[in-house]
């Protein structure tokens, strides 16, 4: 087939590589422009540029597609047989929906219809699920609404991040399109709606979801740390301070009321839901070096009864 590619991070590069392998024509590869990021505002080129870049595919970083008359002439001009999607960052148009004959297919980071949005893979770990996966559907409209093609699942591990998670995915999501699209030149995938009323949502990330809630149980608290790494994270407040917690794992202490601190000879302890409790590994005071809880004790002299969260 003659394609076209939509994606921006790390887990867009296996679909390119994977169909390229196979032989299909990448004709042109839409990822996000790029970006200044970190302290030193250092340029960041989307992995997914630079792949492509590799394989002498040309690229283009629109800043919008929506009205982009450039943008559809080009595409126009191509007339890819499937263009494909995968954690692009943006809306796919109805002219981009409309173009090619076997539609827009996305690889979508869950089970649909569970885990529609921005962030499936990082709230699917965050609530505790056991098993997730990916799906390869066809774009219309609605957010993550329609027909599946092909889906793949894989089990959490209990102490898997999405870190970690993201790169299973990455990996059993790119042979799935590649059979997904030989399953529809062979005419041999039938869509299957989805089943709206099973749908829920995974919207994007904000700051504020890392804050640690004391009132969830422990296993609550640390499957959201999991979830939500690298960020935001997990953080809370000591001392009037923004305190992260780096690392974390669900102590076996029972006793311990919501939200206090616990000291233990060199090991840190905090208060969670239901008499559970999670002991802070790693944390890091505002404006700090990370450290060990041995290391963070010996220097803020901290003690037991203290509050966190105020």
């Amino acid at each position: 087939m003659k394609l076209v590619l939509c994606g921006t991070p790390a887990f867009a590069v296996p679909v390119l590589e994977a169909v390229l392998a196979v032989g299909h024509e990448v004709a042109l590869v839409l990822t996000q422009p790029d970006r200044a990021a970190g302290r030193g505002l250092e340029t960041h080129v989307p992995p997914v540029k630079q792949t492509a870049l590799a394989h002498n595919i040309e690229v283009a970083q629109p800043d919008k597609i929506k009205n982009n008359l450039e943008l559809r002439a080009r595409l126009e001009a191509i007339q890819p047989d499937a263009i494909l999607v995968v954690a692009y960052g943006r809306i796919i148009p109805q002219w981009m929906l409309d173009l090619p004959r076997f539609g827009n297919i996305n690889l979508h980071g869950s089970l649909l219809p569970k885990y529609r949005g921005a962030a499936p893979i990082q709230w699917a770990i965050a609530n505790g699920e056991l098993v997730t996966g990916v799906t390869t559907m066809i774009l219309e409209a609605g957010l993550d609404t329609g027909p599946m093609l092909l889906a793949k699942s894989v089990p959490i591990g209990e102490e898997e991040t999405a870190e970690d998670l993201f790169a299973a995915l990455a990996a059993i999501g790119a042979p799935l399109m590649v059979e997904t699209l030989a399953g529809l030149e062979a005419g041999t995938i039938t869509p299957i709606v989805q089943d709206h009323a099973q749908a829920t949502l995974a919207p994007i990330l904000t700051r504020e979801d890392g804050l640690i809630d004391f009132a969830r149980t422990a296993k609550q608290s640390y499957d959201r740390w999991r979830g939500f790494q690298p960020w935001p994270g997990a953080h809370t407040l000591l001392r009037g301070k923004k305190l992260i917690v780096h690392r974390m794992k669900i102590a076996e202490y029972k006793t311990i009321p919501e939200g206090e601190v616990f000291v233990d000879g060199e090991r840190l302890f905090a208060g969670c839901g239901e008499g559970t409790a999670i002991e802070l590994l790693e944390v890091q005071m505002e404006g700090k070096k990370r450290m060990a809880a041995a290391e963070f004790l010996r220097g803020y002299q901290l003690r037991t009864g203290e509050r966190l969260g105020l």
